[in-house]
């Protein structure tokens, strides 16, 4: 008698494992479309990192432009949140004669990069960062100049961050004239 249950049971785990569709194992985790984040035109009344990093209240809903960059990696792995340095930083390839690897650590402002960079991360709509590498969910490269509308948060110490509800990717010139950018995720 306890074989049959011991096989009915094997056999019922069976059938529920089949539930699932064919080839699932348990729940399938699905990653977010990153066009739901992109805006189809650029949000007006935009503020540079600096004034914003000034101005900006706790909780106020805010519109910042920036360019990726302000470290070697300016992107937090694994999740959609990367930093924005303000336009009036040259970047290291934005100076005649520098060739440096890595233009978008503004290497040659360390001493001005803290007050000009500020960290964006891209939430969903309850409000979670997004856990899917900026790099994939948006395509975004170091340097691009993106748009970003969302709220400000302030921590503890003042520093700033944007919780993003949507961003807008400027086209670079040199990829538009290429016609590189198309304003999808196909690129």
């Amino acid at each position: 008698m306890k074989r049959w249950h011991v096989v009915a049971l094997g056999l019922g785990l069976v059938a529920l494992a089949g539930c699932g569709g064919e080839g699932t194992k348990g729940p399938v985790a699905t990653t977010p479309d990153g066009q739901a984040y992109l805006l189809p035109a650029e949000p007006s009344d935009a503020q540079d990192v600096i004034p914003l990093r000034q101005s900006a209240e706790d909780g106020a809903t805010v519109v910042v432009v920036g360019r990726v960059g302000g470290s070697e990696n300016p992107w937090v792995a694994g999740r959609a949140a990367f930093w924005i340095v303000d336009r009036s930083l040259p970047a290291c390839s934005d100076r005649p004669d520098d060739n440096c690897p890595k233009p978008w650590d503004y290497c040659c402002d360390v001493d001005r990069l803290p007050a000009a960079r500020l960290l964006v991360k891209v939430v969903d709509a309850a409000g979670q960062l997004v856990a899917t590498d900026a790099r994939q969910l948006l395509r975004l490269k170091e340097l691009e100049t993106v748009v970003v509308q969302g709220t400000a948060r302030r921590d503890e110490a003042g520093n700033l961050t944007v919780l993003a509800a949507g961003l807008f990717v400027r086209p670079d010139r040199k990829m538009a004239q290429r016609g590189d950018r198309t304003g999808d995720l196909t690129r």
